[in-house]
């Protein structure tokens, strides 16, 4: 499978997984502190070929996907969970399997840059997301069922909206997450 668009990683090890999963070129950021030389980088690429994001599924990962979707408008992204990236203690996109990567590449979400969603505060609210002893829960399946990473509660709406969610699609995900509950 050949990748069109350069997939941005954390590291070398990243880049060696997404090698042996799929054809693709990287963009690694070097880690968390990220230089304007990077983000130029990777503001090129996204002209000429398209980027997709693929950080890890942790805190620093999602900081940096915040740091270029800020920088670079448009981006795709690529999402695993935590499951699938974490091996002996270690959460990151080297530790998941080629499988898993294709699946992510397969479902990547494109961020609009201008998004007036679908999905509402009171969406959240009403689905269980934002309140409740089980909200986290709720949105970490809600994430993996889109494709979308999990993320706070105010994250989450913004990015249902950016990833432009239509509200059958998450209708659908929460019956289907209420339905595994029963």
């Amino acid at each position: 499978m050949k990748i069109k668009e350069l997939i941005v990683v954390e590291g070398r090890d990243d880049t060696a997984a997404i090698k042996r999963a799929v054809n693709a070129d990287t963009i690694e950021t070097g880690g968390s502190a990220i230089h304007t030389w990077v983000i130029e980088k990777i503001r090129l690429a996204q002209q000429k070929r398209g980027v997709i994001i693929f950080t890890d599924p942790d805190y620093q990962g999602e900081r940096i996907r915040k740091i270029i979707s800020k920088a670079v408008p448009g981006c795709k992204h690529a999402f695993i969970t935590q499951e699938d990236g974490t091996k002996k203690g270690d959460i990151g996109v080297e530790n998941a399997s080629p499988e898993v990567i294709v699946r992510a590449l397969a479902d990547v979400r494109t961020e609009m840059i201008e998004s007036a969603g679908e999905i509402t505060a009171e969406d959240m609210l009403a689905y269980g997301l934002t309140s409740g002893g089980d909200s986290k829960e709720r949105r970490i399946k809600l994430g993996e069922k889109l494709g979308i990473g999990y993320a706070n509660a105010k994250q989450l709406l913004a990015r249902l909206n950016a990833f432009q969610i239509k509200r059958e699609e998450f209708e659908a995900a929460m019956q289907a997450i209420d339905k595994e509950r029963e």
